[in-house]
């Protein structure tokens, strides 16, 4: 285990604090090292820091920052081994998913930017009646980042890459659980050049969160989370008219129609419905099976939810690893409680595997005859549960589906690409896949309803940190404005 002190990051320096809390490894339980808990006065520090730095980055050119942000995906990749084991000795995320999203995801992410960056014009002109505006795009400001545990080093990347880009200087908070990989970008910083204050990371639980989105020289707030912690994050951005981009829970749909290749939507169904051991917002988790074919999807589903190899997450053979805490997988299994003494039907899992004492596994679990108003159908369980239930019509899975508090992904399976197409159109969700459902870093991702605000990835995750400025002009315009006022 680090011995205390622990580190964070702050106007181009490590830091250290002996205000701490462990990171436990969660195969086994065992202490992993010591995540800073950091002060009221660190994250003034943190804030002074970028606030500092943002003239200088904001007015630096487009192919400045797209430099150092080529550097730090070279320095993040050339971490990507180790980076992708700790987290998933943090989290409990098979080694699989890890390598791809915590180990490449992250610096492809930042080349992505880089280049986008210096295709994407500052300013435009609009000719008008008596003369021309000038319409510019100008970096935000201070951005609090905050994000959670499941995929700590992707869902940072998604803000920060975007953000440095964009020219705004970032205050990144990751969560207790996973505070040791937070620290890589910090690494990464250093390595590459970025100038001090730029990017700054701090560790702390909802206090430090709370605080950080209330201080007074924050510009913006990016916050990925659970849907009742976005609202509060909301209320407070809100009141002090502060942007904010909410990615949040999810309770998607897996909507299986009748003409399905049964054996290719469970391949799909792997991933769509149980990656990261469950720890997912965009999981499939609520299974719509045509009547006609229930008892088959049923049986197929359970089958699939058994046969699925848990075990050590550093182990690659691994398909489902430990949840990531006690109280996680406490969580968990209340609601497997909930739906053993309800009316639906338990057809897979429903425990603590017993060949696994130690460490915060749960086996695959599969509830079928599972009503939508039920409590399984409704809440975001965080785990590998999943529910199955009957529709009759093509009308009926599209009511089912939308019949719910959330709006972020969803999944719809059949042999006829245009009819699944068709179906897809009619859910109200952020995003959706037809026979797949995998995120694409140049298309938009986020949600509607409980699952969130804004968007994240793609251009538009880009124009998140950018803000909007007319500069009308009587008269002729004089030509394009010159590529250097870009922020």
């Amino acid at each position: 285990m680090t011995s205390s002190p622990a580190r964070f990051f702050v106007d181009g320096r490590f830091h250290t604090t002996d205000s701490v809390e462990p990171v436990v490894e969660a195969a086994t339980g065992e202490p992993l090292g010591a995540g800073a808990v950091v002060s009221e006065t660190d994250i003034d520090q943190a804030v002074a820091a970028a606030r500092s730095a943002l003239p200088d980055w904001q007015a630096s050119s487009p192919e400045h920052r797209a430099g150092l942000l080529t550097a730090m995906a070279d320095a993040l990749k050339s971490r990507a081994r180790p980076t992708s084991e700790l987290v998933s000795r943090e989290n409990g995320m098979p080694i699989s998913l890890s390598r791809g999203a915590n180990g490449s995801f992250p610096p492809a992410l930042f080349r992505y930017y880089a280049q986008l960056v210096t295709e994407l014009p500052a300013e435009e002109i609009r000719p008008s009646i008596t003369g021309h505006t000038i319409v510019r795009r100008e970096a935000i400001g201070v951005v609090a980042a905050i994000i959670p545990w499941n995929y700590p080093q992707a869902l940072a990347a998604m803000k920060v890459a975007p953000a440095l880009a964009a020219g705004c200087t970032v205050v990144l908070k990751s969560s207790p659980e996973t505070a040791l990989d937070a620290l890589i970008f910090a690494e990464a910083a250093v390595e590459a050049g970025l100038p001090p204050g730029v990017l700054n990371v701090v560790s702390g639980g909802p206090a430090v969160g709370a605080y950080l989105v209330a201080h007074p020289g924050v510009d913006k707030v990016a916050f990925t989370g659970s849907t009742a912690t976005g609202r509060i994050v909301a209320e407070i951005c809100g009141r002090l008219m502060r942007p904010v981009t909410l990615e949040l829970g999810g309770k998607s749909a897996a909507i299986i129609l009748d003409d399905a290749d049964l054996d290719a939507t469970l391949r799909g169904l792997r991933a769509a419905s149980f990656v990261n051991n469950g720890q997912t917002c965009h999981l499939s988790s609520r299974v719509l099976a045509p009547r006609s074919r229930y008892d088959e999807v049923v049986d197929a589903v359970a089958a699939l939810a058994d046969g699925m190899a848990v075990g050590d997450p550093l182990d690659p053979s691994t398909e489902i690893g430990p949840l990531v805490s006690s109280r996680q997988r406490e969580r968990v299994l209340g609601y497997i409680d909930i739906g053993k003494n309800s009316g639906a039907r338990l057809v897979a899992g429903g425990s603590v595997p017993k060949d696994r004492p130690r460490g915060w596994f749960v086996a695959p679990t599969v509830f079928a005859d599972v009503a939508n108003s039920d409590r399984l159908a409704r809440e975001e369980i965080f785990g590998p549960v999943l529910t199955v239930s009957p529709y009759d019509t093509d009308d009926e899975a599209v009511a089912l589906a939308n019949d719910s508090d959330f709006g972020l992904a969803g999944t719809v399976w059949s042999s006829d690409t245009e009819r699944a197409t068709n179906v897809a159109r009619a859910v109200r969700t952020g995003t959706i896949g037809v026979n797949d459902y995998q995120l694409d870093m140049r298309a938009p991702f986020g949600g509607v309803k409980g699952s969130g605000m804004g968007r994240e990835l793609g251009p538009e995750g880009l124009e998140a940190y950018r803000t909007l400025k007319s500069i009308y002009r009587v008269g002729p315009a004089l030509g394009d404005p010159p590529a250097q006022q870009y922020s």
